[in-house]
This record gives structure tokens, C-alpha cells and sequence, in this order.
């Protein structure tokens, strides 16, 4: 077990290295320059030039692409994300103001859809075939074929705008700061509605399809008769044979979910204007703000890399047959 941990560790080390380089120098050879971008604001030309070839070696930008992802990696080694080019602020504190409105939402969506998603995915299994499954499987299939940013234009103009019911911008009104407690609460939840059922919505119907095609797969095997033969019940055969055996795909799609909740939605939280890592993502990108990016890119995929992690060392709590010697 522990020579498998370090393996991965090395390996996962070395992919992320990897990552980065890619990552840094696509985003240095993309078109745009940040220093350009502020030298723009000075009408007279000769200032302007000047002030570009400033703003260019204050950054950093007028040296060699090899010599600033040198730089990069060790104040990154250091635990140092650098200062944004566009506000000049700490990339980790604008990160960190960012961090609680996606997680917010996006635990929620998770809980929500987890909580739904596996007794349909389990009672459509069970009763495969069945008017309940058909229903099911029919409105299900609707769903997942509506684009999330589709269903958050039609709840904006409908719910949003022509019967103003629901509040569309941001995490809380403006008067906010002067509510009672329970005042604050329903103000948050109104505002949480509408964005965390775009969330929520497409991974429902994925997550109970995904439930109850590996669960049909697990009934249909040998075992699953014998247990039937032995005169078990149904339930306890479906639920203590037939489920925890279907786990493992499921423990693989926890884990690739697991980076989405700290990543965020660039779409949805821009349309919502969500003060989270997807909109500052967008911001950073139209600014050309390389610090923040790269510090987001990194944070994404190390995320990605430990949820896989965590999934594979899963495997052997769902299913003792796994071994990691």
C-alpha cells in the first residue's frame, strides 16, 4: 500500500510539472499583453510607449518565457501565487475571497444531486422496464439534453425578469447587511435558487442514469441469482449484493466531481454574476491577469489528480477484492 501511495505520488508530481509547463506557455503565447492593455489608457503616444516598456519589466514580461516560468515555479515552491497584474492584489487572497461562493453552491448542487439521483437510479433498476422507469428515464433523458447556460437564460427571463419572482445577480441584495437573521437566510436562499438548480439539474439525471445502467449490469451476474435462489429477500439483494458491487464506476465519477467543486462554472457564474473562481477565471482572462490564471489552472488540475487519487485508494473500501501490492 505504501509503495503504491508513493508511486502515484511521483507520478502525479511529475503530470502536474507537466501541466504547468504546457499551461504557462500557451497562456504567454495567447494574443494580448496585460502591459499593453494598461499603457492603452494614456492618450499621448509617447508616454504611453514609455509606460508600456515599464509595466513590461515591472512584470517580468520583457524577459525570456523560460526564465518567468523559472521564476513562477519557485515562488510557487515557496507557497507564493505572486500579485495580480491586474489590481496588483495577492492572487491567493483574491482566490480565497472567491473560494466560499463556488464551494457554497456547489456542495449544495452536489448534496442535492446525490441525494436524488441514487434511490431513482435504484428503484429505476429495480423496477427496469416499469412505467415508473419509463417516466423516469424519459424525463430524465429532457433534462440532460438542456445545456445548463440554456436553463439559466429561461429561469432569468421568466422567474428573473418578466414575473421578478427571484433575484438573478449576485449572492445577496443590497440591503443585505440591514435583514434580521432569518431575514438574511431567505434572502440567500432566493438568491442560491436559480443558479444552484442549473447545478443541479444535468448531474440528476446523469448520475441516476449512470446509478442504474451499472446497477442492471451488477443484477444481471451469476451471483445476484444465487442470492435470489438462497431466499433472500429482494430488497437486501439489490441493496447489499447487487449496489455496493455497482459502487466502484461510482467511486471513479466521485472522484472526477470531486475538482468541480473547488473550480466552479465560468458560464453560470458569469450569467449569475457569482462572486466565485469561474467568474474570476473569465475576469483574469479578459484582463490577462498570467498570475491568476496560471494559480487557477494549477489549483485545477492538482484537484484533478488528487480526486483520482482518492478514488483509486477508494476502490479497496468498496470492494476488498482489490489489492494495491
Amino acid at each position: 500500500m505504501l509503495r503504491y501511495i508513493i508511486r502515484r505520488t511521483l507520478m502525479g508530481l511529475v503530470t502536474l510539472l507537466g501541466i504547468c509547463v504546457v499551461t504557462f506557455f500557451v497562456i504567454e503565447l495567447a494574443p494580448g499583453d496585460p502591459a499593453a492593455m494598461k499603457a492603452r489608457a494614456t492618450e499621448n503616444p509617447r508616454v504611453s510607449e514609455r509606460i508600456y516598456k515599464q509595466l513590461r519589466a515591472y512584470y517580468g514580461l520583457d524577459q525570456p518565457v523560460y526564465v518567468q516560468f523559472g521564476k513562477w515555479m519557485y515562488r510557487l515552491a515557496r507557497g507564493d501565487l505572486g500579485n495580480s497584474f491586474h489590481d496588483g492584489r495577492k492572487v491567493s487572497g483574491k482566490i480565497r475571497e472567491a473560494l466560499w461562493p463556488t464551494i457554497s453552491v456547489e456542495l449544495i448542487s452536489l448534496v442535492l444531486a446525490f441525494a436524488l439521483s441514487l434511490p431513482i437510479g435504484i428503484w429505476s433498476a429495480y423496477r427496469q422496464g416499469g412505467p415508473f422507469d419509463r417516466i423516469v428515464s424519459t424525463f430524465l433523458y429532457m433534462l440532460y439534453s438542456v445545456p445548463s447556460y440554456v436553463m439559466g437564460m429561461i429561469l432569468i427571463l421568466y422567474l428573473g425578469v418578466r414575473y421578478n419572482l427571484l433575484p438573478f445577480r449576485g449572492m445577496h441584495s443590497d440591503n443585505y447587511a440591514q435583514l434580521s437573521a432569518w431575514g438574511q437566510l431567505a434572502d440567500s436562499a432566493r438568491h442560491f435558487f436559480m443558479i444552484t438548480f442549473c447545478y443541479t439539474f444535468g448531474s440528476l439525471a446523469f448520475y441516476s442514469r449512470f446509478v442504474r445502467q451499472n446497477l442492471i449490469e451488477v443484477i444481471r451476474q451469476d451471483y445476484i441469482r444465487t442470492a435470489r435462489a438462497k431466499g433472500l429477500g429482494e430488497g437486501k439483494v439489490v441493496l447489499q449484493h447487487a449496489f455496493r458491487n455497482s459502487l466502484i464506476p461510482f467511486v471513479t465519477l466521485l472522484g472526477l466531481t470531486f475538482p468541480a467543486i473547488l473550480s466552479g462554472s465560468v458560464i453560470l457564474e458569469t450569467m449569475f454574476n457569482w462572486p466565485g473562481l469561474g467568474r474570476l477565471y473569465y475576469e483574469s482572462l479578459l484582463m490577462r491577469d498570467y498570475p491568476t490564471l496560471m494559480a487557477l489552472n494549477f489549483i485545477t488540475a492538482f484537484l484533478v489528480l488528487l480526486g483520482t487519487f482518492l478514488a483509486d485508494l477508494a476502490y479497496g473500501l468498496v470492494d476488498p477484492r482489490i489489492t494495491y501490492d
